[in-house]
């Protein structure tokens, strides 16, 4: 029988058992209370992964069903959908070999970026890690301040020379992402991708910043199939199919991968021959061997054989390094901007302090070093708030691996009536850790959980919230997730934010234009105007002083 045809019945065979799996076995979701069925085929996916509709729908199941309950997948394979604290411990941190990344995730960021943090597994992935944990020590990042106040004093340059006639409308989210790539370049890769004093294409930086809007344009059914795709025929065969294929989102993301791949081969090649070449060639490089991956690229040299990490997973560090803290701390900054200019008062509050910390006695602002700026107590409140409130990334999914047991904090009622204080999971299921539920929980927080109010950092957090035991490694919330695959990088995002907000805050005005911003749901959430998915966000900016600086 010729290969084609078989696999041609695989695939007809596969898809049946998907359909009717549901209905031909017993499953101990089934006593799960949650929503009806929107779809036989997609379930209720396509609603929970809405660009637009998503935030309201979640919450709405949230408030409805509660802290566990189960949603209709592809083809109605029931799915578990949860927030609770138990749970995620047990998900992030005590059953880590139960509840594995997803294959869907893993698989694209393999095929997309290469084998980094964010596509290995298991040994490979603990081995990358502990080689990348040094670097984002808070000792570490207490060297690499001043690279951040040099980059960001650019940046506030190059507003100011755009706001000259007094109010002008600015893009920030493009700000902010040329900042943030430049920040990880200079402090991160100790490679220089935009000066900030001129606007300038470059296809790198233009391929990072669309990774996240592109993917959430492939089709979920295309998503849901990648990783079985990846397994028919060799690379070079899937790639040439691709190629033939006139998918404008399919030929994006090809384009995207390549861009990204060949730009990180040519920064490892570069930062090895300047190690290659002695500490007085690293020292005439940017960041003088100080960035992340110079540091990693000697750590890997002196590692031991079972150890050290391969060339393909260094290149594939850098294309993750730049993919994670880009996006994420680029859009995290935008909307905290975008709070600001909605809330005026805040805004203002905020630029008193920052202010403060930075006169130097003689009218002139001085830059801050990592401590001062890390312990400003209404900065911190404003940063952690909308962390809370509005995380880059809303949820993550997870596989589980093998047979074992969810447990809850409290029991839930069953759609029999009967009380639920752990649920049965067994290989093959797939779990919805919603980290906006889980910072948003009202149990938790209280009844104002979902209102923006910076200020209930500058007190006491409620008691339950102490009790509830979060796993996350941030602020007792999910933001960063916790356990062995915690955002490796939360530091150096907080780090940015901070001085981006302390250099930008006393010297401009951040106001709403007449352009309706909506923030659109995607692998990590971005702006938008009015119902264009274009990724932006205009504000009006003013200069309000000619500070200096000493």
């Amino acid at each position: 029988m010729p290969l084609l045809q078989i696999f041609g019945y695989a695939t007809i065979f596969y898809i049946c058992w998907r359909v009717l799996r549901p209905y031909l076995t017993k499953s101990p979701l089934d006593n799960l209370p949650g929503p009806k069925s929107d779809s036989f085929i997609s379930g209720n996916v396509a609603k929970i992964f809405h660009p637009r509709e998503a935030w309201e729908y979640q919450r709405g199941l949230v408030e409805q069903f509660g802290r566990l309950f189960a949603i209709h997948g592809m083809f109605n394979a029931k799915w578990i959908y949860t927030y609770d604290p138990r749970a995620l411990h047990s998900v992030y941190v005590k059953d880590q070999d139960v509840f594995e990344e997803s294959e869907i995730l893993t698989t694209a960021f393999m095929l997309y970026v290469g084998p980094g943090l964010l596509s290995t597994l298991g040994e490979q992935h603990r081995k990358q890690r502990k080689m990348l944990n040094p670097v984002f020590s808070a000792k570490h990042l207490r060297e690499m301040t001043p690279i951040f106040n040099d980059v960001i004093r650019k940046l506030q340059d190059a507003i100011a020379s755009r706001v000259k006639g007094g109010t002008e409308e600015i893009d920030v989210l493009n700000w902010m992402g040329r900042t943030a790539l430049e920040l990880i370049g200079q402090g991160g890769l100790g490679h220089s991708f935009d000066p900030l004093t001129e606007d300038k294409a470059d296809e790198f930086a233009d391929a990072v910043k669309a990774y996240f809007p592109v993917t959430s344009q492939v089709h979920f059914l295309i998503r849901q199939l990648l990783p079985v795709l990846v397994h028919i025929g060799p690379a070079s065969f899937r790639r040439k199919v691709v190629e033939l294929i006139p998918y404008g989102p399919g030929q994006r993301m090809r384009q995207i991968s390549d861009a990204m791949y060949e730009r990180s081969v040519r920064i490892i090649n570069e930062k090895k021959a300047a190690l290659e070449q002695g500490d007085e060639a690293l020292k005439q490089q940017i960041g003088e061997g100080k960035d992340i991956i110079s540091v990693l690229l000697r750590a890997n040299m002196s590692a031991s054989e079972a150890d050290r990490l391969t060339d393909e997973e260094l290149i594939g560090q850098v294309s993750v390094l730049v993919l994670a803290a880009m996006d994420t701390t680029s859009n995290a900054l935008s909307r905290i901007l975008h709070q600001l200019a909605i809330h005026p008062e805040v805004q203002e509050k905020l630029r008193e302090e920052l202010v403060r910390a930075r006169d130097d006695g003689t009218g002139s602002l001085r830059d801050l070093d990592y401590d001062e700026v890390m312990e400003l107590p209404y900065l911190d409140a404003v940063c952690r708030e909308t962390l809370r409130r509005f995380p880059p990334v809303k949820g993550l999914f997870r596989a589980v691996r093998k047979d074992g047991v969810l447990p809850l904090s409290t029991p839930i009622r069953g759609r029999d009536g009967s009380l639920i204080d752990h649920l049965p999971v067994k290989n093959g299921m797939r779990v919805i850790t919603d980290i906006e539920a889980s910072n948003c929980n009202k149990e938790l927080w209280g009844e104002d959980a979902y209102e923006w109010k910076p200020e209930r950092w500058m007190k006491p957090l409620p008691p339950a919230l102490e009790e509830a035991h979060i796993p996350g490694v941030y602020s007792h919330l999910m933001t960063f997730i916790g356990g062995a695959r915690a955002c490796i990088g939360f530091k150096f995002s907080q780090l940015e934010m901070k001085v981006v907000l302390a250099t930008l805050l006393p010297a401009f005005k951040f106001e709403l234009s007449d352009k309706p911003i909506a923030w659109n749901v995607a692998g990590v959430a971005y702006p938008s105007v009015g119902e264009s998915r274009k990724p932006e966000m205009p504000l009006r900016v003013t200069r309000i002083k000619a500070y200096s600086t000493s």
